[in-house]
């Protein structure tokens, strides 16, 4: 098997059949092995929040500047509500409910997402887009398996033909072996021809956590979805996992409290301590900070 650890995390934008698709497609190894790390997820539920984490970071592709995308997937399964944010920047982060849930494998061998995640709730996605401009849409789970369920969002909420690969492979140790994925979408005008030979090669390709442990890079996972010759590569970009979190953004809300909720902090711990969801962060606040904010709302 070769190592792939050294690989740097990427993706990459282009199109297909002379701009009657677009394409996208990741390399997240890296990335979904820092969300397993900081929140210990076992390997049903990193599967599920690393296939997420890969389909948010190539739905952030398609914004721009500083838009922003939250998703939240909300099923009826054991691992709960899973939250990933992405930015059109390459920059990814997300946290999961119940990272210690186990399920035997499948029928089929393979890590039992769909019992994790369940098969009944909601994916919704919110685009922050500045200016007080949000976008908000919200579709059933239709499977739990992650990659169909963003497949029927894009299809019902945004009105775009897409098919969506999504792959985690975990190591025995609960390390992350591979991840990755792929989103192609149809453009307005697309012919039905281009549509018949897409879907052949989408029926005889491997899935993409096989792909990435083979080495494939994101621009070889194009090619086997699209095949030879029908690839035209705009631009790459590296991905990462990346807190927006800071010490200044929990003083801001902790200010927010008013001063006789932060008062109470210091009569009942002499101090406080606040814990980011998506990093796991812990950031202390003494006592004499904590009087500095309550002179700062006197002011």
């Amino acid at each position: 098997m070769r190592d792939i650890s050294f690989m740097n995390d990427y993706l990459v934008r282009g199109l297909g059949f002379n701009g009657q698709v677009r394409v996208f497609a990741a390399r997240t190894t890296a990335t979904v092995g820092e969300a397993q790390r900081r929140h210990d997820t076992w390997p049903v539920v990193s599967a599920a929040l690393g296939r997420s984490m890969t389909a948010a970071v190539m739905m952030g592709a398609m914004l721009k500047g500083e838009e922003k995308i939250t998703i939240k997937i909300e099923g009826n399964g054991p691992i709960g509500p899973m939250v990933i944010d992405s930015n059109a920047h390459g920059e990814v982060r997300g946290f999961v409910t119940n990272p210690h849930v186990h399920f035997d494998l499948n029928e089929q061998g393979k890590l039992d997402v769909r019992a994790g995640v369940g098969t009944e709730g909601a994916l919704t996605i919110v685009k922050d887009l500045g200016l007080r401009d949000m976008f908000s849409g919200q579709t059933p789970i239709v499977s739990g398996e992650i990659a169909e369920d963003f497949t029927y969002y894009f299809a019902t909420s945004e009105q775009v033909p897409s098919s969506v690969g999504l792959g985690v492979l975990v190591n025995p140790d609960n390390t992350i072996l591979a991840a990755g994925g792929f989103i192609l979408q149809l453009m307005p005008g697309c012919e039905e021809e281009t549509i018949n030979e897409i879907e052949q090669h989408l029926a005889t390709i491997e899935p993409v956590s096989k792909m990435i442990e083979k080495g494939f890079t994101p621009e070889q996972i194009l090619e086997a979805v699209l095949g030879n010759g029908h690839l035209q590569i705009l631009d790459s970009m590296p991905v990462e996992f990346k807190c927006q979190c800071s010490k200044e953004r929990f003083g801001a809300a902790i200010l927010g409290l008013g001063i006789a909720e932060i008062k109470e902090m210091i009569e009942e711990d002499n101090s406080a301590d606040a814990q980011c969801h998506f990093c796991l962060e812990t950031y202390h606040f003494s006592k004499e900070e904590l009087e500095g904010f309550i002179d700062e709302l006197k002011s």
